[in-house]
Order: structure tokens, then C-alpha cells, then sequence
């Protein structure tokens, strides 16, 4: 296990959480770093991705304008904010750190469960 994500748990409708992921196994300068999440019986899909210097961000359609992705180098960290969260947000989200197919890491996974 190479990353640890932090900051998972429980929200009402429209409420906000904070999702953090870091590594004290390398530097993630270099890597573009990135959110998914699984919900129950469903496949694994991308949520945002930050490019390494942080200039670009990508975000599924289905949370643009909701969840804000952000890095900082200086802390090897990687931040997904959630705001106005759904019941359909309700997953399992992971981190993950790409820079090539070989260098290719995950966290274990933190659980999102939100609530109507």
C-alpha cells in the first residue's frame, strides 16, 4: 500500500467533506494524482485528476461545480473537497498516483457514505 487516504465518513444531503491523501514513500511531485470511487455493485470510475504541477484539473460530470481537487507539493499531499454531497456520492473513493503503467499506486480506500 502506497497512499493513505484520510477524511472519509458520514454527511447529510448537501453537506461537505474533506478527502486527504498522502505517502511517506516517495514523492508525488512528479505524478499526476487523481480521486475515483466505487459505490456497491458498481465498477470503479474516475472523479478528478490533477495534472503534477496542479495547472489542470479534470472533473466527472456528475460533480463539476460540487467537488474541488487540489495538491500541494510542498506537503506531498493531494485534497478532494466535496461540497453538496448526494446520496448517489455514497462510495468508496480512492486515491491514486500515475506515472506510468509501472508506476501506477493506490490508497486502500476511504468510505463516503451520504444520506438524504
Amino acid at each position: 500500500l502506497h497512499l493513505v487516504e484520510s477524511g472519509g465518513g458520514s454527511s447529510q444531503l448537501w453537506g461537505s467533506l474533506s478527502l486527504s491523501c498522502a505517502t511517506p514513500r516517495f514523492t508525488l511531485a512528479d505524478y499526476g494524482l487523481g480521486w475515483f470511487r466505487q459505490a456497491p455493485g458498481k465498477e470503479r470510475e474516475g472523479v478528478s485528476c490533477i495534472s503534477s504541477s496542479g495547472a489542470s484539473t479534470n472533473y466527472a460530470d456528475s460533480v463539476k461545480g460540487r467537488f474541488t481537487i487540489s495538491r500541494d507539493n510542498a506537503k506531498n499531499m493531494v485534497y478532494l473537497q466535496m461540497n453538496s454531497l448526494k446520496p448517489e456520492d455514497t462510495a468508496v473513493y480512492y486515491c491514486n498516483a500515475f506515472l506510468t503503467s509501472r508506476s501506477n499506486y493506490w490508497g486502500q480506500g476511504t468510505q463516503v457514505t451520504v444520506s438524504s
